[in-house]
C-alpha cells in the first residue's frame, strides 16, 4: 500500500477535489470524516457523472439577460461513493486483489482496527506485486516458510512455481501441518494461487491429548 494519502473531507469544494485529482495524476480519494475514518471515496467517474446529471444553473444579468453559472457547488460529501470498500492493514495482497474484482473498484482505502486510514492500496500496486518473478516467489516459500518459520528444512517438500501459482508436493510428519503451510504460502506477495499436494506420515487431525487432572497429571 501507499501510506502517504492524499484525502479530503465531506466539505471540501468540487473545485478543490478536481484541483487534487489533477495535481496528484490520481484518480480517486478517501473522504474522512474529523477522527480519520473513512466515510467513502470520490472518483472522477463521481465528479463528471454529478455535473453531468445537474441541470446547469442560471442567474439573471443586471440588464435581464439570464446567464449560465459557472460553477456548481458541490462538496465532496455530496458526490462520493458511499459507504467506502475498504480492506484492513493485514488483510493479504492476493485477498485484497479479489475484493477489487468482486465490488469492482479500483481502489481501496487501508483502515486500521478501528477503521482510520493508513493508507491506500490501487490496482497498480497489486499489479506490480503479481509481476515478482517465479523464482523470487519460490526463494521465499523455501527460505521464509519452509524454514524460518515452520523449521521444516528447505527439502522437506518440492516447490514448483509457474506464473505466480505455487505446486507443493511432498509428505510431511504431521496432517497438520498441510493447512498451515497452505495459508502462509498463499500470503506471500505474488503468489496467486497454491496448489497442495501432500500427504502426511500421522493423521494428527483425529487425534485428542490426554486428559489431565486439576493437579496437571494425565489420568
Amino acid at each position: 500500500m501507499t501510506d502517504e494519502v492524499v484525502s479530503v473531507v465531506t466539505s471540501t469544494s468540487f473545485k478543490d477535489v478536481a484541483k487534487l485529482l489533477a495535481q496528484h495524476d490520481i484518480s480517486g480519494l478517501p473522504v474522512l470524516d474529523e477522527e480519520d475514518r473513512v466515510l467513502g471515496v470520490v472518483s472522477e467517474s463521481d465528479l463528471i457523472g454529478r455535473k453531468a446529471a445537474e441541470p446547469p444553473l442560471m442567474s439573471e444579468a443586471s440588464d435581464g439577460r439570464e446567464s449560465f453559472l459557472s460553477e456548481t457547488p458541490f462538496t465532496a460529501g455530496e458526490v462520493m461513493s458511499a459507504p467506502a470498500v475498504t480492506v484492513h492493514a493485514e488483510e493479504t495482497a492476493a485477498g485484497a486483489a479479489r475484493l477489487m474484482a468482486r465490488r469492482g473498484v479500483e481502489r481501496l482505502p487501508v483502515v486500521d482496527d478501528e477503521d482510520r486510514l493508513v493508507g491506500i492500496v490501487t490496482r497498480r500496486d497489486l499489479l506490480r506485486l503479481f509481476l515478482r518473478p517465479d523464482s523470487e516467489i519460490r526463494r521465499r516459500v523455501v527460505e521464509e516458510v519452509l524454514t524460518d518459520t515452520m523449521g521444516l528444512g528447505a527439502n522437506a517438500v518440492a516447490v514448483h512455481v509457474v506464473d505466480g501459482i505455487v505446486a507443493l508436493d511432498g509428505r510431511l510428519e504431521r496432517q497438520s501441518l498441510i493447512p498451515i503451510l497452505v495459508r502462509l504460502t498463499g500470503q506471500l506477495e505474488g503468489v496467486v494461487a497454491v496448489v497442495p499436494r501432500l500427504s502426511a506420515r500421522v493423521d494428527d487431525s483425529l487425534l485428542t491429548p490426554p486428559q489431565r487432572s486439576t493437579h496437571g497429571v494425565p489420568w
